[in-house]
């Protein structure tokens, strides 16, 4: 964890000095970058970088909030975990190394999503082809579709019924319905699975603990001798590759 704690001071010291620069190099070039119109400022709705970075750094505090609640993170995530702990490995691999492995597949899984809001939305609107307010209705919709294939009909129902609502479309059902409604599928498919990855463990623990019962060794405990077999089941049936597979595959 102190290694992850300099990582991140490193990369946080990386992006103020990227900034810093970016920011210098706009003040000496009189350089300005096109945003929304805001209430207060120019009438072209231009205004100065410094103001800009502002914008960005309000954003990336809530860009990890928006990752948990509308990609596939938390699945990913979930049964990493699950596995670990099936597996009786306490610490291994470290939750460093799962939280940053769970969000290279998040992001493999999400690329088609990323790209078509690129194409849609940021592109346009740096060519200045359309307004800031189509930039996000255009960025929404990849997301939102995203996250309907992936909800379960029971769940969305549930929350509309709650807030009352009956849509004629998807289109009309509210954004934060669908976030909610998509959170909770998604703990739900990570809690089945992880379910699934605990079967072979478990059967794994019965042997162990029957042959060290018959064995009369009652007082040496079962996970000892059980960790290693598990991880060489594991490592031969090439468990990582099935398991990322598997997720990958579990949203298309």
């Amino acid at each position: 964890m102190e290694g992850a704690y300099i990582i991140k001071k490193i990369v946080i010291l990386l992006l103020i000095m990227t900034l810093l620069h970016g920011a210098s190099y706009a003040v000496e070039n009189k350089a300005f970058l096109p945003i929304p119109p805001i209430p207060g400022l120019e009438d072209d709705g231009n205004v100065s970088i410094l103001l800009q970075i502002v914008f960005l750094l309000s954003f990336l505090t809530v860009l990890p909030a928006v990752i948990i609640m509308m990609t596939s993170f938390t699945r990913v995530l979930i049964v990493l975990s699950f596995l670990r702990t099936a597996m009786g490995t306490a610490t291994m691999p470290p939750s460093s190394v799962l939280i940053t492995f769970a969000l290279a597949l998040t992001f493999y899984i999400m690329s088609p999503v990323f790209s078509k809001i690129n194409e849609q939305a940021v592109v346009p609107y740096i060519n200045e082809d359309i307004t800031f307010q189509v930039m996000v209705e255009r960025s929404v919709d990849p997301m939102r579709e995203f996250m309907l294939s992936n909800t379960r009909k029971k769940h969305l129902d549930m929350f509309l019924s709650i807030a009352s609502l009956r849509p004629k479309t998807m289109d009309e059902v509210p954004l934060h319905i669908i976030v909610t409604s998509f959170m909770v599928s998604e703990i739900q498919t990570a809690f089945q699975i992880g379910f699934v990855l605990f079967l072979p463990f478990l059967v794994i623990d019965f042997v162990i603990s029957s042959i060290l019962l018959s064995m009369g060794m009652m007082m040496l405990p079962p996970i000892i001798i059980s960790l290693p077999f598990k991880v060489m089941l594991f490592v031969l049936v090439d468990g990582w590759a099935l398991l990322t597979s598997s997720l990958v595959r579990s949203f298309y």
